[in-house]
């Protein structure tokens, strides 16, 4: 008999998808929140507890995307436990973490700009304005035009996820798309943290040295090597000290003294 997930499992990680900063942590962001909206639909899958345990595991992996936008990824991520229940075997269930990472970035691009960006915005100018004039209807009217379109999103989100995901994922996993979709989806993670190092990470170096009369920066030579190349030797070396499994905790710390120390030397 095929495992589904009920409405009134839906309807439990509709009202859990609130709590998904209620733990914000600068090392996995949303995760704790992401995986505890997804307790309920983990429960009603999986009977034996280690199966639970695994499935907890996957969803504490880093995730961090706009909120109002979040429960749509949710209902993907159901459709796509479900489709592991039902078919342990035949199922990557790294594909999991994979879907969500893929799409949290762009989605979160759409929602901040449309909810930060723009309806809060505009509710916000309402508001201030009635307030201004003593008016009791402009923090209600701010709230009420910024959480209308805020509570569609999710209820919608999440419901058209799933469906999408049911409906989807049995036709992707026939005719063997899965794997490309995965390779795809690695690609564009790899643009994305690619696009971030080069946009987001500032590393230049003020050494300069004198050659037969003339004064050489020694980031104009690494800029001509390659562009941002400092800020990717330091993304590398972080890389390579995690696969070590080194704290987050130590390395978030010994960046930062490093980063101080030869601030102070004038290395960086």
């Amino acid at each position: 008999m095929n495992k589904s997930v009920d409405k009134k499992t839906l309807r439990q990680v509709f009202w859990r998808s609130f709590a998904l900063q209620g733990a914000f942590n600068f090392e996995k962001m949303q995760n704790i929140g992401y995986a505890y909206a997804m307790i309920p639909v983990i429960k009603k899958l999986y009977d034996k507890e280690a199966d639970q345990a695994a499935a907890l595991q996957r969803h504490l992996a880093l995730f961090n995307s706009t909120p109002a936008i979040t429960s749509s990824i949710m209902g993907i991520s159901t459709a796509m436990e479900e489709q592991n229940a039902n078919n342990p075997n035949n199922f990557d269930t790294e594909s999991i973490n994979s879907v969500k990472a893929s799409l949290m970035a762009p989605l979160a691009g759409i929602g901040d700009s449309l909810f930060f960006g723009t309806f809060r915005v505009i509710a916000a100018g309402i508001g201030i304005s009635l307030a201004k004039q003593g008016n009791i209807l402009g923090p209600i009217l701010f709230l009420v035009l910024y959480n209308i379109p805020a509570l569609a999103a999710r209820i919608w989100g999440l419901k058209y996820g799933y469906k999408v995901g049911v409906n989807s994922l049995a036709k992707v996993q026939a005719n063997g798309l899965m794997k490309k979709i995965m390779s795809i989806v690695g690609v564009i993670g790899m643009m994305v943290v690619g696009g971030m190092v080069a946009t987001m990470l500032t590393v230049t170096t003020p050494l300069k040295f004198s050659m037969v009369g003339a004064t050489v920066k020694l980031q104009t030579i690494l800029n001509q090597i390659m562009p941002n190349l400092l800020p990717l030797a330091l993304t590398m070396l972080v890389f390579v000290l995690v696969r070590k499994r080194v704290s987050m905790s130590w390395l978030t710390v010994g960046l930062l003294v490093v980063g101080i120390l030869a601030h102070v030397i004038g290395i960086f």
